[in-house]
């Protein structure tokens, strides 16, 4: 029985690597520094940031660089625990990264951009959407709103990129983290594997070739594997999706002039165009001075407590000023010209 066992690790040890799957694969020598590099912006609303690390291709026997990356969440409320390359039996392995509803223990590695060791400090979920804090993350406000300025304390003296052995992180996980995980987990993404794959094939990321300092360090990607894809999917497949309720003024369509009123009465038509022309101006004016407002306020640096209460405050601005806008629209409509009558053919 020993003898079989011995075997079967030895095979597992020969097994090339696959993917993200690398526990299995002892390494003597650990993975080079993590890099110094920047952030590119968030392409869009809903997508979470899962940071670069140093990988492992048995076949070539080298760390490869995989850059970090935008991605969507495969399930909303879901957070990225970052794989981590670990000290033990004497060796490294690597502890693959799985989404979950709590960030669990990365090994206690720096990877930056709220990945500081221990949790995340650049976002949070509430109520289906996930904020960002611009203290850690690059987020444009202009596009997304959804934002929060918090700043993170954390250590920035070290960029080692392995746990334990010599010279490693000597950081064990808390209470927490090791109650994360026993959670429910969901591995990496498709976009995630295909995007390993790429950095594998590519000479370039190789750590014999860049020394330690990879060309491409993270890559502004727009997966559209996650949940907010799959939603619309759905959304798409069961019929008309439901539409979500603004809770922005930049959110609401632009005020657009109505076909003219074609009544008969030339005279009355014009009265009526006149009168439509200066509601559309004045809304037109009131969505753009709430949108200036809003914009102004998310300058601001706000604590957790304050910024959920100013994003329900503009929330409800928003929907009053639609609802508002939307009645007077109407009761104009109510008093627009009834066409005249066609006149009563002559009789022969």
């Amino acid at each position: 029985m020993r003898t079989i066992r011995l075997l079967l690790a030895a095979l597992l040890l020969a097994l090339p690597l696959a993917s993200n799957a690398q526990i299995g694969i002892s390494v003597r020598i650990g993975p080079p520094a993590i890099p110094v590099y920047e952030q590119p912006i968030c392409p869009g609303d809903g997508y979470l940031w899962t940071p670069g690390y140093w990988a492992w291709d048995d076949g070539v026997s080298d760390y490869y660089w995989v850059p970090g990356l935008w991605v969507e969440a495969p399930e909303v409320g879901f957070l990225w625990t970052p794989g981590w390359w670990g000290w033990r039996e004497g060796g490294f392995f690597f502890n693959d990264g799985f989404w979950g509803p709590t960030v669990g223990f990365y090994g206690g590695i720096d990877y930056g951009f709220g990945y500081f060791g221990t949790g995340f400090g650049g976002g949070r979920w509430d109520n289906g959407h996930f904020f960002y804090n611009r203290a850690v993350l690059n987020v444009d406000v202009t596009n997304i709103h959804n934002v929060y300025n918090t700043t993170v304390e954390h250590n920035t003296t070290t960029r080692v990129s392995y746990n334990g052995g010599q010279g490693g992180i000597t950081a064990r996980p808390t209470a927490a983290e090791q109650a994360a995980a026993s959670e429910r987990h969901v591995p990496a993404v498709a976009a995630q594997t295909q995007h390993i794959q790429t950095a594998r094939s590519d000479p370039q990321s190789r750590a014999s070739v860049n020394h330690g300092t990879p060309p491409t360090k993270a890559v502004a990607g727009r997966a559209e594997e996650g949940a907010g894809a799959r939603a619309a999917e759905s959304a798409r497949d069961a019929g008309a999706a439901e539409p979500r309720q603004p809770t922005h003024a930049s959110e609401l369509t632009p005020i657009t002039k109505p076909a003219p009123v074609n009544s008969g009465d030339a005279k009355a038509d014009s009265k009526y165009q006149k009168q439509q022309d200066k509601l559309i101006e004045k809304q037109s004016k009131e969505q753009q001075k709430l949108q200036q407002q809003q914009e102004a306020e998310h300058q601001k640096k706000l604590n957790d407590v304050q910024h959920q209460q100013m994003e329900q405050k503009h929330q409800q601005q928003t929907q009053q000023m639609q609802q508002r806008h939307s009645s007077e629209m109407q009761q104009l409509q109510q008093r627009a010209p009834a066409p005249r009558p066609a006149p009563a053919p002559r009789p022969r």
